[in-house]
């Protein structure tokens, strides 16, 4: 059974694809024009590689999104062009599209999250290693401190990737990413009852859109901004990976889309 806050009639439905280094083509025909100069303006390979990878993921997961073709040149017509915010923004043959994405990327996989148009939506992608006391000090405040010195050795690191995660995230969909202090947000866990690694959500396939498969369980956050604001967001650990995902209006548990055969 998933569960997760009792949250008003003002909730959204939101989407996440993942995709790897070996799933990306080798050739760059799914790029637009401008995409293919950009890339090409790039001279660090790992740079061109994170940033073919995020394109490729994004571009899948709003080809199933918004059911474009997935033949190259129905890709290419799909732009991710970065706003003045950094913000990624979806335009398709030119025009807006009717979605609002976050990418992260972490040791060679990619996140994508979709949600409808003009949401705050930001998601993020952590590789749980372990972390010294001064960075916890460093971009933790005093709840969050607390918190940590509480945790076992065993649930330490994974704890404090969550929290950093969840801190990334809703940078993210305030606009501001890291230029914003990470103490201007506090992370709060919402206690589900279950544990963060042996729990699989089993549902049947919804639709040819997505599906909600054995899963692992996501578990519900919420992020308070300094001035007040709450977002509400989900966090799921996936062996050493660690996702979160926030958004307002308040998401359900987020749902994977589905890669057609």
């Amino acid at each position: 059974m998933i569960w997760w806050p009792a949250y008003g009639s003002d909730v959204m439905d939101v989407y996440w694809l993942e995709q790897r280094q070996s799933d990306v083509p080798v050739g760059n025909d799914w790029l637009s024009t401008d995409e293919l100069d950009r890339l090409n303006a790039m001279r660090v390979p790992k740079r061109r590689a994170d940033w073919r990878l995020g394109r490729w993921t994004a571009k899948r997961a709003l080809s199933i999104y918004l059911k474009v073709a997935r033949d190259p040149q129905s890709l290419a017509s799909i732009e991710i062009r970065p706003a003045a915010s950094g913000v990624p923004e979806v335009f398709i043959a030119g025009g807006p599209a009717a979605a609002s994405i976050s990418l992260s990327h972490s040791n060679g996989t990619a996140l994508c999250a979709i949600a409808p148009f003009g949401t705050a939506l930001g998601c993020d992608l952590e590789f749980i290693e372990p972390r010294s006391d001064a960075f916890v000090a460093d971009y933790f405040n005093t709840e969050e401190q607390a918190l940590v010195a509480q945790a076992s050795a065993a649930d330490r690191w994974w704890l404090l990737a969550l929290l950093w995660s969840a801190k990334e995230s809703t940078l993210k969909a305030l606009h501001e990413g890291l230029r914003m202090g990470t103490r201007s947000v506090t992370v709060s866990l919402i206690e589900s009852g279950i544990t963060p690694t042996a729990d699989m959500e089993q549902c049947s396939i919804q639709s040819d859109l997505t599906f909600r498969q054995r899963q692992p369980i996501w578990h519900p956050f919420e992020v308070r901004y300094t001035n007040g604001q709450v977002f509400q967001g989900w966090w799921q650990r996936a062996g050493d990976l660690l996702r979160t995902l926030v958004a307002a209006p308040p998401p359900l548990p987020p749902i994977a889309l589905k890669i057609p055969a």
